[in-house]
C-alpha cells in the first residue's frame, strides 16, 4: 500500500538490517529536527538537523523537536527520502507493549466493521499508516498471515510480530514478503519466508464467490482485498450485459459479475499469463464461462477499437502507474490513455468502472484525467458515485496516501 519512495544518493548497503533494539532499557538515538514536524508519519530527512548517532539502518530512533521535545520513536532509514517512518508521539516508546496495543488496536476495529468475518475468508488485519503501523501490510488469507513490509525496521521485530498476531487472530501459517525493489530502497535484502508446511496455494470465499490464490506468484499479499466491495457492487450492472474485466489478474471482478449477477458474456484480459492461468482455475472452481484473454491492455483496447464489439460495462483496475514521485508525469499519461482506449469500447449509456491504486494521485487529479480522457475519446460521461477500498483499510486523514484506492462509476454517451 505504501508509496516508495524517491531514490536518493546510497550509501554502501549491508545485506540486512541489524537486529532492534531490545524493548525497555535506555532510550534509542536521537533524530534532531530542524523544526516541528507535521503530523504526518513520514519525516522526510531533509527536517533531521543530521543523521542521527550509532543508529544502525532499520533501528529504532526518538525524534526531537528543536526545544528537546520528545515526538515520538520511528524506524530509522539510512537509504530513503523518508528518514524516520514514526510509530509513536511524544514521549512513549515503542516496544513491546506499544506493538501489541496498537494490533490490538487494529484488530478490534476489524471486529467492529459490520459483516466483515461473515464476507469471506480473507480481509486486511493491518494497513500500514492507516493503523499506525507505517511499512506494515498484513492480510489475513484463510488461516495464512500474508505480511508485507516496506520498511527495513520490521525485520527484526518479526520474531515477537508474527507470534503475537497468531496469538490474537488464531492463525497457524504465515509468509513474509519484502519486494527487490523495497528491499533496494530500504537498504536490505529482498525477503521471501514462510513458516514450516505453510501452504503454496490457498481456497478463499468472499461474498459466496471462490478463489484460489498462489502465495508464491501472487502479487502483494496475493489478493487484493481491497476491492472487496466493489467487486460485489458491481453486480446489479451486469444483468444481461456484456462485461470486459481489463487488468483482470485472477479475475475478480468477472467471476463476481458471474456468480453474483446475471451477465451476457465475460471477457477478461491480462498480459500475466500466470495470472491468468489462475483465472481460470477461478472460473472452473466457479463453473463460470470467461473468455480470457493474454494481451497487454493498451494494445488490445487499440485494436478493439478497429472493430464492432462493444461492452455494456467495462472494469478497469490497472497496476500503480506511479510507485515514485518520479513517475507522476508518466503515471499521468497512462491512467489518461487507458481511460480513453477503455471509453472507446464502451456501449452508448454503458458502465466504466475504473480504479486508481496510486496513493501519490489524488482522487481529485484522477477524476480530472478521466475527465479529459472521456473528452479525448468524444464521450459525455456522468459520474455517478465514487468508492475506495473497503473499510479494512483505512484512512489516516493525516496521512492522505493511505486513501490510495480510488474508484470511479460512470455512464457514458
Amino acid at each position: 500500500m505504501t508509496d516508495i519512495p524517491d531514490d536518493p544518493p546510497r550509501p554502501s548497503r549491508p545485506s540486512r538490517p541489524r537486529e532492534e533494539q531490545p524493548a525497555g532499557g535506555a532510550r534509542p538515538p536521537y533524530a534532531d529536527l530542524r523544526i516541528h514536524p507535521s503530523p504526518h508519519p513520514f519525516v522526510r530527512k531533509g527536517l533531521l538537523v543530521r543523521p542521527p548517532q550509532n543508529a544502525p539502518n532499520g533501528s529504532l530512533v526518538s525524534l526531537r523537536s528543536p526545544e528537546g521535545v520528545l515526538l515520538g520513536d520511528g524506524f530509522w532509514n539510512a537509504y530513503s527520502d523518508i528518514g524516520v517512518r514514526r510509530l509513536t508521539d511524544g514521549d512513549v516508546r515503542f516496544d513491546e507493549a506499544a506493538l501489541a496495543a496498537a494490533v490490538d488496536r487494529a484488530i478490534a476495529l476489524r471486529d467492529r466493521l459490520p459483516g466483515l468475518r461473515e464476507s469471506g475468508d480473507a480481509f486486511r488485519v493491518i494497513h500500514a499508516e492507516g493503523d499506525e503501523l507505517s511499512g506494515l501490510i498484513v492480510d489475513r488469507l484463510g488461516e495464512v498471515l500474508a505480511v508485507e513490509l516496506h520498511s527495513a525496521g520490521w525485520i527484526g521485530w518479526l520474531d515477537r510480530l508474527l507470534p503475537l498476531l497468531h496469538a490474537r487472530l488464531g492463525t497457524q501459517h504465515h509468509r513474509v514478503t519484502m519486494s527487490e525493489r523495497t528491499a533496494y530502497l530500504e537498504g536490505c535484502a529482498p525477503l521471501d519466508v514462510s513458516s514450516e508446511k505453510c501452504p503454496r496455494t490457498l481456497r478463499l470465499r468472499e461474498h459466496g464467490v471462490r478463489y484460489q490464490v498462489d502465495l508464491q506468484t501472487g502479487h502483494k499479499t496475493g489478493f487484493f482485498c481491497d476491492q472487496r466491495d466493489n467487486r460485489r457492487a458491481l453486480a446489479p450492472w451486469v444483468a444481461g450485459a456484456d462485461v470486459l474485466d481489463l487488468c483482470c489478474y485472477t479475475g475478480g471482478f468477472a467471476l463476481a459479475a458471474g456468480v453474483l449477477g446475471t451477465p451476457a458474456s465475460l471477457t477478461g484480459v491480462d498480459l500475466d499469463e500466470e495470472a491468468l492461468a489462475v483465472a481460470q482455475l477461478n472460473a472452473n472452481l466457479n463453473q463460470k464461462r470467461v473468455h480470457f484473454v493474454h494481451a497487454d491492455v493498451f494494445d488490445w483496447l487499440r485494436q478493439s477499437a478497429g472493430t464492432a464489439r462493444r461492452y455494456d460495462v467495462v472494469v478497469l483496475d490497472p497496476p500503480k502507474f506511479i510507485p515514485t514521485r518520479k513517475d507522476i508525469e508518466a503515471g499521468h499519461g497512462k491512467y489518461h490513455d487507458l481511460n480513453r482506449l477503455a471509453f472507446g469500447v464502451l456501449k452508448p449509456g454503458g458502465l466504466l468502472m475504473t480504479s486508481s491504486c496510486s496513493g501519490l494521485l489524488s482522487v481529485g487529479e484522477f477524476r480530472e484525467l478521466v475527465t479529459t480522457a472521456a473528452r479525448k475519446s468524444g464521450r459525455r460521461a456522468r459520474l455517478i458515485a465514487t468508492t475506495g477500498a473497503a473499510p479494512d483499510h483505512p484512512v489516516l486523514l493525516n496521512c492522505p496516501e493511505t486513501e490510495y484506492l480510488k474508484t470511479l462509476w460512470m455512464v457514458a454517451w
